[in-house]
């Protein structure tokens, strides 16, 4: 049975500072963004899935991929 792939996602604390979350658990908070996604890309990489990034009005920013990728490479990044 195939695991179940959770993107990272960094998303804002309203309080001040960033979470870095995956499949609905908060694995760490940091009080700027830059550091919350070196956290969330290290997480992302170790687990093979997507990363991505929400603004602060609750649109997505930025996706970035780490798994398995077909031919077309990722634009973004």
């Amino acid at each position: 049975m195939a695991a179940t792939l959770a993107n990272v996602h960094i998303l804002p604390d309203f309080d001040g500072g960033w979470f870095v979350c995956r499949a609905g658990r908060t694995l760490t908070h940091h009080k700027t963004q830059a550091d919350a996604m070196q956290a969330g890309r290290r997480i992302a990489r170790r687990h093979r899935v997507e990363l991505v990034t929400w603004g602060i009005d609750g649109r997505i920013r930025s996706k970035d991929s780490y798994g398995n990728e077909g031919p077309a490479r990722d634009t973004e990044h």
